[in-house]
């Protein structure tokens, strides 16, 4: 069994994706007989020069979906947080390298928001963009906001996947950097896969634990709130950090932890 798992995950890293041939097996005759009922409708109806048939372009697996994915990491780490920030409306707030077409689009669409990022990005109305690296952090960036995010990156420090220099301490540098962007009595909100086992999975990410986290922010922050999504993209909101199900990561293998940390 875990040989074709691996066997799996490396067909999916060359962009072959093995969960999708029963789809295809399954769905192409469906879709076939669909184009065909298509194509004898238009021929019936008097808007037929409207549309022309074009070449097929099938879509797989949708049939039985939900309206929207409303589960995962950056589906709740990325609205918890705009939520937040929202609520506490910060003089100034800078995200490092979190997803642009996620929680930096939702912050953008009701306020100004400063993003900086290792690799570069296009100008966008309502963000001003920094390239820089966390990792030697610039001294203009030393307490120079009252809220920071960073969600779902600091695993990658480090790791070159982003074309960052390989630091096994990366995640380290990138932390202190955070921490010395922060001001005093500000916030920081930090998420990161979290899992029973701590490791490195090259030139992925790193996956922490609770515990290992906690004692690690705990010198620099105060734990305002910590929230967490299990291995089935489930959140639970506000756990309690002292729980034996915090203490082993809620036994999940590749979770998110999501924190609202305050500078002491």
């Amino acid at each position: 069994m875990i040989w074709k798992q691996r066997l799996a995950r490396r067909a999916t890293e060359v962009g072959i994706d093995p969960r999708k041939l029963p789809l295809l097996i399954r769905e192409t005759p469906t879709l076939n007989r669909e184009r065909k009922r298509l194509a004898i409708q238009r021929e019936r109806s008097r808007f037929a020069a409207d549309f022309v048939m074009g070449e097929r372009y099938r879509i797989y697996g949708e049939r039985r979906q939900p309206a929207g994915a409303t589960s995962g990491h950056y589906f709740h780490q990325d609205l918890l947080v705009a939520r937040d920030i929202f609520a506490r409306k910060p003089v100034r707030h800078i995200d490092v390298g979190s997803r642009v077409d996620g929680f930096v689009a939702h912050v953008a669409a009701f306020r100004k928001i400063e993003v900086v990022d290792i690799r570069p990005m296009p100008p966008i109305q309502g963000i001003e963009f920094l390239k820089a690296d966390l990792m030697d952090l610039p001294p203009k960036l030393v307490d120079s906001a009252d809220s920071v995010s960073c969600l779902h990156a600091l695993e990658h420090f480090g790791l070159g996947r982003y074309g960052d220099p390989v630091d096994f301490d990366g995640w380290h540098k990138g932390l202190e950097g955070l921490t010395r962007m922060v001001q005093h009595n500000g916030v920081l909100y930090l998420s990161v896969p979290t899992g029973s086992q701590q490791r490195i999975e090259f030139n992925a990410h790193r996956v922490f634990s609770i515990p290992f986290l906690q004692s690690v922010l705990e010198p620099s922050f105060e734990v305002e709130s910590c929230s967490f999504v299990d291995d089935r993209g489930d959140l639970m909101q506000d756990i309690d950090l002292r729980s034996k199900y915090a203490n082993e990561s809620f036994g999940s293998h590749y979770g998110c932890s999501i924190w609202t940390l305050r500078k002491r």
